[in-house]
């Protein structure tokens, strides 16, 4: 239903948005801004537009305006009360609802969105059922989500393989509850690429063993849900001599999962000669030639969070390098599925079966297995 969020300001500045599906160009909300210009007042603006190719839904509360995408007809209504919901939930959490107060809690924003829509669909919006998922913000909070860092790119490359041992020659389809999310998809030749294009459906007979069914891939910051949250200072001084590192990961609270083989790399300025660190858990390693640090942490045990922290040595006479380097994860976290992807049906020999059971995902920050 819903594609795509964005929260606007009165200045008519983007400052949030969040997609549920594929990447939507902010110029999208050009049809609205030409709106706004013309109404009189912001209560004045049409809570419904049509463009060529979506449908604007928006609300005005609290001198933001909370401005929906949606690519097919729906009841408009519907989508207001929504929007409203959203906006209530944010008071609830916060005390209010402006754009410092959301910008100050934008981590529990995201996870709020993440859980009230399912692949773009209505799911968690009553308050007492959020607050079971998500804990409304205190003071320790606040200091975690001031020192997270942002976000750069996060992807998915998602894999299907499968393991099919079966006599004769079986007919087996498969379909997703969810297909819309699978873009850039590649398939094993066994796959009938006409069916999949128009009804979305893998229909295959597939060979014996192991083998690759499909792969695809996703590109989106928004839609991908980070699973652990990162505290870090990185500082180099004046004097250009030395400089200081520290990081502390832990695990998101609505996770529930552990996450596994969880490592850090650490693109280091040319600056930085050598690092003289201290890890409370795994091990690092410093390239002095391709200025990488690599910190394997392993399990995480979010009762005792790991951290990074020392010195870097850095190379005189050479100027303090303009922007802190950025930190790059990776991890495993079994049967959980970060992208949404979810198999509805696999149908064999006329028969269906719900293969959620023989299913098992597993997640990493730059890629997204499947595995039967």
């Amino acid at each position: 239903m819903i594609h795509s969020l964005f929260l606007i300001n009165h200045l008519g500045d983007i400052f949030l948005e969040k997609h549920w599906k594929s990447v939507i160009s902010r110029s999208v909300c050009d049809y609205f801004f030409e709106a706004r210009e013309k109404a009189v007042d912001p209560e004045n603006v049409p809570p419904v537009l049509q463009t060529p190719h979506h449908y604007l839904i928006s609300i005005y509360r609290g001198k933001l305006f909370f401005l929906s995408v949606i690519q097919t007809e729906v009841p408009p209504l519907f989508v207001i009360e929504f929007l409203h919901r959203v906006a209530d939930t944010f008071q609830d959490y916060f005390g209010g609802c402006s754009e410092s107060v959301i910008s100050d809690n934008v981590v529990i924003v995201y996870e709020l969105l993440e859980e009230m829509l399912d692949n773009g669909f209505p799911l968690a919006t009553e308050s007492n059922v959020l607050k079971e998922m998500i804990r409304p913000p205190n003071i320790l909070r606040s200091v975690v989500n001031t020192l997270t860092g942002t976000t750069v790119s996060a992807e998915i490359q998602g894999v299907i393989e499968a393991c099919v041992k079966l006599s004769g020659m079986p007919d087996l389809t498969m379909s997703f509850m969810n297909p819309r999310l699978l873009d850039d998809v590649s398939f094993h030749p066994c796959v009938r690429f006409r069916r999949w294009e128009s009804e979305r459906i893998l229909s295959f007979i597939p060979p014996d063993g192991n083998f690759t069914l499909m792969t695809y891939h996703i590109s989106s910051q928004n839609l991908v849900a980070i699973p652990v949250y990162v505290k870090q200072s990185i500082s180099f001084f004046e004097a250009g001599s030395c400089g200081r590192l520290d990081i502390t990961i832990g695990p998101k609270q609505t996770m529930g999962k552990t996450v596994e083989d969880l490592k850090v790399t650490v693109h280091m300025p040319k600056a930085v000669l050598n690092a003289n660190l201290t890890a409370s858990q795994g091990n690092y390693t410093y390239d002095f030639t391709t200025k990488l640090l690599v910190w394997d942490i392993g399990k995480l045990n979010p009762q005792k969070l790991p951290n990074l922290r020392g010195s870097l040595s850095m190379q005189t006479g050479v100027p303090n390098p303009e922007e802190n380097p950025s930190l790059n994860i990776d991890l495993k976290i079994q049967q959980l599925a970060i992208s949404g992807l979810k198999v509805s049906r696999l149908d064999m020999y006329g028969e269906t079966y719900k293969p959620f059971k023989g299913v098992k995902y597993v997640t990493k920050a730059g890629k997204f297995q499947v595995r039967t």
